[in-house]
């Protein structure tokens, strides 16, 4: 049976932990087709010991291609060596994260090997009988969930948002193969160099990284208001989000927009006032591990989901944290 695959990330010699969701992902759908789950890496100067890890995060097999010019992502190189693999390997399925790298690798290797590609999915399956990947992911504007199959074409292929899923735990005495492949200097394209990197956004880097993110809703009422959230992340050491009520809205920038039609995150620890709770919106916050929500009206959906909830006004309940956590502050708390 042909392997499961999962393509892992690399930033300055160092996996990224959407190599290890991606694992979870891929380890429920190995098991359901009775076959072994690979990890692919294109990179070089990789320890053995991280890529270890991803033996231990859940893979039966890892391949790298190791090669220094793989190091910085273009894609048309790592487009050429990931189409190669495919057709000498032939794997069932592939995933990738919808990162910058995985919404622009994806696609072009599919067009390559005359595969179909689901982007930006939240829920993966194996259907029974055809064996085919169920791909879920929001559409018309994330106003329904629809569910997608490839039946005519392989591998079945697909991205998977980031911090959708967490990454089974370490396990240290899982056994597994590492296989080092030699890149083909056919395959090195060097029509494109990359001269350096620079963030989207300044201080924005991060929602989806952030420890703590601090998010307003249709209910914070207009822009200027969210300069108490803003107060509230900075005492927090938090990052800033909103609904797409907010952002349609132009509160916010839509980078900053959390939900189906915009990030999932998974902080530690998730703050919202004037949020209702749609659907939508509790779509990309379900991985957070703890939520506490503000909202005057009791029952609101977000109650249902929120580990501490205060009914309250929030113009008078966000200004009181601020004021306890700067006075907490001086006191050395």
């Amino acid at each position: 049976m042909p392997y499961v695959w999962t393509l892992a990330e690399q930033s300055n010699g160092r996996l990224r932990e959407v190599s290890f969701e991606l694992l979870s992902r891929g380890r429920k759908l190995a098991d359901k087709l009775e076959t072994k789950l690979c990890s692919l890496l294109l990179a070089g100067n990789v320890s053995d010991e991280a890529l270890r890890e991803l033996i231990a995060r859940g893979a039966d097999e890892v391949y790298v291609v190791d090669d220094p010019r793989l190091n910085k992502f273009v894609v048309e190189t790592h487009s050429n060596v990931l189409a190669d693999l495919i057709r000498r390997y032939k794997p069932h399925t592939i995933l990738a994260a919808a990162t910058s790298t995985g919404r622009t690798l994806m696609p072009h290797v599919a067009i390559k090997v005359t595969a179909g590609l689901t982007a930006d999915c939240t829920e993966l399956d194996i259907e029974e009988g055809t064996r085919l990947l169920l791909q879920t992911r929001p559409a018309i504007g994330g106003n329904i969930m629809a569910t997608i199959k490839s039946p005519n074409h392989w591998p079945q292929m697909a991205t998977v948002r980031p911090k959708s899923s967490k990454p089974l735990p370490l396990d240290s005495t899982r056994q597994g193969h590492i296989t080092r492949i030699t890149m083909l200097d056919e395959h090195y394209d060097d029509r494109v160099k990359v001269l350096g990197l620079r963030p989207y956004e300044e201080g924005l880097a991060g929602i989806e990284e952030a420890d703590v993110v601090v998010a307003g809703g249709k209910g914070m009422k207009k822009a200027e208001n969210f300069g108490l959230l803003r107060e509230l992340a900075r005492q927090l050491g938090g990052a800033i989000g909103g609904t797409r009520d907010a952002v349609d809205r132009g509160w916010l920038t839509y980078p900053h927009q959390i939900g189906l039609s915009g990030k999932t995150i998974s902080p530690k620890l998730y703050v919202c006032a004037g949020v209702s709770g749609s659907i939508q919106h509790l779509a990309g916050i379900k991985t957070s591990e703890c939520i506490v929500a503000i909202n005057q009206d009791p029952d609101a959906n977000i109650f249902q989901v929120a580990d501490f909830g205060i009914v309250g006004n929030l113009f008078e309940v966000v200004p009181l944290l601020n004021a306890k956590l700067e006075n907490c502050k001086k006191e050395g708390k």
